[in-house]
């Protein structure tokens, strides 16, 4: 692999294609193939997003691909934002469509005529579904994989409700659902509120997650927007209250793409490889049997009790049967990130005992009857040091400027969050992405820092400016 920290785009690629994760070579730009070990770790992120949201009572669902013009380019502000990412179906064979229909780029057009027709009354409320499904953007900018990308594999959120009240609430439930998402990746995040200018086409406003990857370049891995009644009002969401009267609706709108795997692979790979926290890996175990002597046999149907004494406990796990030796074996799987693996030869199957090793080098010896007990400890032992170590990496690249000049220097040298005053003017903005070659990422939620502007010197409020993807 290349050296992780200071060649981390080319260690990135490397690192997609030699460890099965995608494969670029599909002849549409930025519609890269899911090879096995990479849609086993990206569907193990999603199917824990998927609980989350399941048990805080969303219920999931699926909505069609395709959009008509009309009904697209109903909310102004929304098709604004994304007009010119959409992907057009023209023709049905040789033959040209009555009316365009668009590929869907967010589902918001897709999803809210329909709550128009579900919604009638307030015992119809509060509605909260999810979908996993791909949405498709024609981005012009260059495509990096898992990054950006056309075609964009994630999970979003759509909820409804009767006041305003109860949608701030829902907004403070998804941030709450992703924060306890990210932690269990072991990926530290900023939550900032966007500018009114970056906000989400049509929203009321938005507070994105970012978080650091290796190069100081900060990813957007998710965001949750408050939609107040804007798109009620153009597709007729609406509601009966107890004396009748016809009331808009509040909505909210919440999503985490395949980014959220790119950060989990950025944020704690190194040198060797991959490395994944035991939420995430397709394999959370590996044995190796130390396969010598008159006992292979023996050794190896050891193995299979093992992995299958593990696998009804829950834990995802392989046997190495492979003629190689074991080193190589090791060399393998932590280079695929498999977070533990277990060493079994003739003297820990005379003893009944079992060595485990974990992806960062903690070893430890247990007896073969407490095989599930102290695997458990040392998968959740490692998911803390994962995120520990991220926390304070994330920590120690946060830094301040007072001038633009400054800004440069730091986004250029070091990168990371850096801490600039903002008056908050969109001239100001451009200045600082133009001169300082960084982009204003946003506030703090709940804080009302007083700084100058970086830019023009006035009165301004503190915001978190950063090189992005």
């Amino acid at each position: 692999m290349k050296i992780f920290k200071s060649n981390f785009s080319e260690w990135y690629n490397e690192v997609l294609e030699a460890c099965g994760i995608i494969d670029i070579r599909y002849p549409v730009k930025g519609m890269p193939v899911y090879r096995p070990w990479g849609f086993r770790a990206l569907r193990n992120c999603f199917r824990l997003l998927e609980g989350m949201l399941d048990r805080s009572g969303h219920e999931q669902v699926l909505f069609p691909l395709l959009v008509p013009d009309d009904q697209f380019g109903k909310e102004a502000d929304h098709i604004k934002g994304f007009g010119g990412e959409v992907l057009w179906v023209t023709h049905g064979g040789e033959e040209e469509l009555e009316r365009k229909l668009a590929v869907r780029p967010t589902s918001e057009t897709v999803m809210y005529p329909m709550f128009g027709l579900w919604i009638r009354s307030h015992a119809d409320l509060p509605l909260k579904v999810h979908q996993t499904l791909c949405v498709y953007r024609h981005d012009t900018k260059a495509t990096k994989p898992l990054i950006r990308g056309r075609e964009i594999y994630w999970n979003e959120a759509h909820t409804v409700h009767a006041s305003a009240d109860e949608c701030e609430l829902q907004v403070a439930e998804g941030v709450r659902i992703y924060k306890e998402f990210y932690d269990r990746l072991g990926v530290p995040y900023m939550i900032l509120k966007r500018p009114k200018y970056d906000t989400f086409p049509g929203a009321d406003y938005s507070l994105a997650f970012d978080a650091l990857m290796p190069d100081g370049k900060v990813l957007q891995v998710g965001t949750v927007h408050n939609l107040g009644q804007n798109f009620a009002k153009v597709y007729e969401v609406s509601y009966a209250d107890a004396s009748g009267t016809k009331n808009y609706a509040y909505q909210t709108c919440y999503g985490i793409s395949m980014r959220c795997l790119a950060a989990v692979i950025g944020v704690h790979g190194d040198d060797k490889g991959l490395v994944l926290p035991s939420a995430v890996a397709p394999a959370q175990v590996v044995v190796v049997p130390i396969l010598f002597g008159e006992n292979k046999g023996e050794l190896l149907n050891k193995c299979k009790e093992v992995k299958a004494h593990l696998e009804a406990k829950g834990i995802r796990c392989e046997v190495d049967e492979r003629e190689l030796r074991p080193g190589e074996k090791y060399y393998h799987w932590e280079s695929l990130g498999v977070p533990l693996h277990i060493e079994l030869g003739p003297k820990e199957l005379a003893a009944k005992k079992l060595v485990l090793v974990s992806r960062d080098g903690e070893k430890k010896t247990a007896d073969e009857a407490h095989a599930f007990e102290e695997v458990k400890a040392m998968l959740d032992a490692l998911d803390r040091r994962l995120l520990e170590k991220a926390h304070k990496w994330q920590q120690e690249n946060l830094r301040s400027a007072s001038d633009v000049k400054k800004l440069k220097e730091l986004v250029a040298k070091k990168g990371g969050f850096v801490k600039i005053g903002w008056c908050e003017s969109e001239a100001c903005a451009r200045k600082v992405e133009t001169e300082a070659e960084a982009v204003i990422r946003g506030f703090e939620c709940n804080k009302m820092e007083e700084m100058k502007c970086v830019a023009c010197g006035k009165a301004g409020r503190a915001v978190w400016a950063a090189k992005s993807y």
